[in-house]
């Protein structure tokens, strides 16, 4: 196996690749990870010479526009079209070399806004998504009807797994632009320097499902190796493990040894409330799989952040 990442010095990418490297790697396969300084994706010719290029059997495909809440509301039509030519591109170039299997990755923010909880993996396509980020959600969406079309078509083996926020080691740590989690973290640290209270955007109501990196990356390389279904498979930690934002940001002031008052800024937009997803698949196929308790999976990020806070603040 020629395993082609695309993304691959993102959060994920990175994440896979620490995997890989510490044992969970396999001697018939060869890792190649690539990022936007290898081939703009946007470009059809420049995707098609990365695949005559390395000539993958397979693909896991992480790369994308992505950002946090507030950069969506302002870039909703950026983040449809960057997207849809990137995935149409890996995908069609992927068909056309011939390669075995594709896993793509998705996110839960795909499904419909108004909905019943738990969501799982039948009703992606049950209604529209939450308007704050509706560029980014129906391009990631429509991977999963792509998939589709090359496995009715030309019979690929080609899917899609939908995490729930991701965060660990090599996240984007930008406050105005990154996720919430990291951006708490960049926060904390900042907040701890100059002595202030830490003002988290919103109530601090909202909830959310938080996977650690890690955890993800184990999980794609079974999804790469044993799941051979098309319909995509939600990657996530139960629901009883869902955190609200106070949780998550108490937790990373505990890890950061943060000491100063939390104050939430009501005025900021929370998004949506909650988007509890149901990991039920995930757990037939795998009844046994360990994730990292959250506490220490936050530790562990606040630790990497701080061991190379110049690189990670940008």
């Amino acid at each position: 196996k020629r395993i082609l990442v695309t993304g691959g010095t993102g959060l994920v990418g990175r994440a896979i690749e620490k995997v890989v490297a510490d044992g969970e790697g396999r001697p018939d396969e060869e890792w190649i990870f690539v990022s936007s300084r290898d081939a703009d994706l946007t470009s059809s010719s420049e995707t098609k010479a990365l695949f005559e290029r390395h000539k993958p059997t397979h693909v896991i495909h992480l790369a994308a526009m992505v950002g946090g809440l507030f950069k969506n509301i302002r870039s909703n039509l950026d983040f449809w079209r960057t997207n849809i030519h990137i995935n149409d591109n890996v995908l069609h170039s992927a068909h056309e070399s011939g390669v075995q299997k594709v896993v793509s990755c998705l996110s839960t923010c795909i499904f419909p806004d108004k909905t019943t909880y738990p969501i799982d993996e039948t009703m992606i396509h049950n209604g529209p998504p939450h308007s704050s980020n509706f560029g980014y959600s129906y391009a990631k969406r429509m991977i999963d009807v792509q998939n589709r079309g090359y496995s009715e078509q030309h019979g690929r083996r080609f899917t899609a797994v939908i995490p729930t926020n991701v965060f660990g080691p090599h996240d984007n740590f930008n406050i105005e632009d990154g996720h919430v989690l990291p951006g708490l973290i960049h926060k904390v640290y900042l907040a701890k320097q100059s002595g202030s209270a830490l003002t988290v955007w919103g109530t601090g109501k909202p909830r959310r499902q938080f996977i650690y990196s890690l955890d993800l990356a184990r999980l794609f390389l079974w999804v790469l190796r044993e799941y051979n279904e098309v319909e995509p498979i939600i990657l996530s930690v139960g629901e009883e493990d869902e955190v609200s934002i106070q949780e998550a940001a108490e937790a990373i002031a505990e890890a950061m040894e943060f000491r100063g008052e939390l104050v939430f800024d009501a005025t900021k937009s929370d998004g949506q409330f909650k988007k509890t997803a149901s990991n039920a698949k995930l757990r037939r196929y795998l009844p046994g799989f360990q994730f990292t308790p959250f506490r220490k999976a936050v530790k562990e990020t606040c630790a990497w952040f701080n061991a190379n806070y110049a690189n990670a603040r940008k």
